[in-house]
């Protein structure tokens, strides 16, 4: 008698090899057979015109706060996610003292885009330790499984203090007891250690978060705790210091050459992106991995299915008429209130009549960025767009049917087309904005960096930028994207047994989670039963439901018929179910 029985489905078992036709067979959580399972079941699921695939891999997630409240881990479980790694580009909140708890909120407001309201209310702060971070959250159900990563910012604060967060060296002792605490994580389970060092990453006080400028010698000193351990991985974002011309990309990879090799042949990954002001540096990095893994290292790159960007609306973080005079009078009103106000024809003109003024500067926790976007806007029009394009959600458009193709083909201004579309839908209109990897206006260079070797598919970011993006969507969109509407289109395309290994084995193997990734006698019943023909995406849409009101946006999927974690359904037709089989992943136990 097996507990689930899947049959008809046609079987993409996460090895790469080709797809086949057969039953599985599930028993206490764990595959027992594949092929002709002849035994009776409590519960069968007839996958007749549907793939069958190991539950997704999500690397690179944000609910390091939401974990402690939420059960369901939405939206990475509606995108057949079963396991997802937590503790991403040094933010989180363990090691955490009682009087730093507001500290890292803010720097969690700022760097990733989460309400910092829903953090004070939702977060249950059942801990100090990492090892109690752990053992608070493994006790909370939840419908996936998930790993944790040492985030590099929390450590600092906890080993230096108030001195953490200002642009000073930690000293030998103070790296000592990072790389302690850092070991103890490890031992106790925690997957690996995460370092950020971006620009753009700041606190909601405008601050840089505390490890972005960290010495080589505190890096170093860190990944030291790994050495003599088989296990655990190294993750770090890097913008290469783009934004400061005193240094250079070489000094900055030579830091993250000196990182990963102190860990004592520990695998690691970096980011990989094209950004439009560095256009070539992706290259660089392709490049300067490479060499290291030549040199006997063992580094991935994490990548994008799409392009990382940004939606703006009325209703969202960021959009490109924030920073108008009149628009700034009435910023603190609700959404249908401002709505009202933009309707008058006497508001329009005056707007539009209006240059934009600056809104970030000292203390303030708007980033460069939107500085930048906003006095560019009109030049960067040509990479905004309407996500649904002819009636489908549509990321590769062209400059036609960007807003301003469509300013020009009706004769307004930019700005005055951009008015006009964030008051559809009463205001809850989206704009979408390509901020990384669309340099050229097509995923070419996307699809380069997909098919390198050592790509991993990662920075979905799932749980943060929760009102600006809505990326947890990555694992569907590559299936369904890259190896059926691009392929559609006669475009470079990557084939579905392939993509389904990236989502599934590559990402298993890489964290050394060997009971998972693949269909396969003995490991963990951990799959998606997907209705790949009809596997859609919906155009993202806000709501409030996280805790203290906040907000955030969901992508509706269809298509994933059924989603087991350790043989316990936990989607049925795209609907979260009430089971919660979630565990904490230990690793080297």
């Amino acid at each position: 008698m097996y507990d689930l029985k899947i049959i008809n489905g046609l079987i993409i078992d996460g090895t790469g090899s080709e797809a086949f036709q057969a039953e599985i067979g599930i028993r206490d959580g764990v595959i027992v057979d594949i092929g002709d399972a002849k035994g009776d079941a409590k519960q069968i699921i007839d996958a007749a015109g549907a793939i069958v695939t190991p539950g997704f891999v999500d690397l690179h997630t944000h609910y390091d706060g939401q974990i402690s409240w939420d059960e369901e881990l939405m939206p990475s479980v509606n995108h057949g996610v079963t396991t997802a790694v937590l503790g991403n580009c040094g933010v989180g909140f363990a090691p955490c003292r009682a009087d730093d708890r507001d500290q890292l909120i803010r720097l969690m407001e700022g760097v990733e885009d989460i309400p910092g309201s829903a953090l004070h209310e939702g977060i249950k702060w059942e801990w100090e330790t990492f090892p109690e971070y752990m053992n608070a959250i493994e006790k909370r159900p939840h419908t996936i499984d998930f790993a944790v990563m040492v985030p590099h910012d929390p450590l600092r604060v906890y080993a230096m203090g108030e001195r953490a967060m200002f642009d000073e060296l930690a000293n030998q002792q103070e790296i000592a007891t990072m790389r302690s605490l850092v070991r103890e994580a490890m031992e106790a389970g925690a997957v690996g250690f995460s370092t950020g060092r971006s620009d753009s990453h700041k606190t909601s006080d405008g601050d840089w978060t505390p490890a972005s400028e960290a010495a080589q010698e505190e890096l170093v000193g860190i990944a030291e705790a790994f050495q003599g351990l088989d296990y655990g991985v190294l993750q770090a974002v890097n913008d290469f210091d783009i934004s400061r011309p005193e240094d250079n990309f070489e000094h900055e990879f030579s830091i993250m050459e000196a990182y990963f090799k102190a860990s004592g042949g520990r695998p690691g990954s970096m980011s990989l992106m094209q950004r439009d002001f560095a256009p070539d540096d992706w290259l660089k990095i392709i490049a300067g991995s490479e060499k290291m893994n030549a040199e006997g290292l063992d580094i991935s790159l994490q990548v994008a299915p799409r392009a990382i960007g940004v939606f703006s609306g009325l209703n969202c973080t960021f959009h490109p008429l924030m920073g108008h005079p009149s628009y700034i009078a009435i910023s603190d009103k609700s959404l249908s209130e401002r709505v009202a106000f933009m309707r008058d024809p006497a508001f329009k003109k005056q707007l539009l009549s209006e240059s934009p003024v600056a809104l970030c500067g000292e203390g303030s926790a708007v980033p460069p960025m939107v500085d930048v976007m906003i006095a560019q806007f009109p030049a960067m029009a040509e990479k905004f767009f309407k996500l649904d394009h002819e009636g489908v959600v549509d990321y590769e458009q062209s400059n036609e049917t960007s807003i301003a193709g469509k300013a020009r083909k009706e004769g307004l201004s930019v700005w005055e087309k951009t008015y006009d579309l964030m008051l559809e839908d009463d205001g809850h209109a989206l704009i979408y904005f390509p901020v990384f990897n669309y340099t050229e206006m097509n995923y070419d260079n996307v699809y380069t960096m997909l098919t390198h070797p050592k790509a991993l598919p990662g920075l979905s970011d799932g749980g943060a930028h929760v009102g600006t993006i809505c990326d947890a969507s990555f694992p569907t969109y590559l299936l369904a994207y890259w190896t059926r509407d691009r392929k559609a289109k006669n475009r470079p395309s990557i084939e579905l047994e392939r993509a389904v290994q990236m989502l599934t084995a590559d990402g298993a193997d890489y964290l050394g989670m060997h009971d998972r990734g693949r269909l396969t006698v003995g490991l963990k019943a951990d799959i998606n039963v997907i209705n790949y023909q009809s596997l859609e995406l919906g155009v993202p849409r806000m709501v409030q439901d996280l805790p203290a009101g906040g907000q955030r946006l969901l992508q509706p999927v269809s298509g994933y018929k059924a989603v087991f974690v350790s043989g316990e359904q936990v989607i049925a037709d795209d609907q979260v179910l009430a089971a919660r089989p979630g565990k904490l992943v230990r690793m080297g136990r």
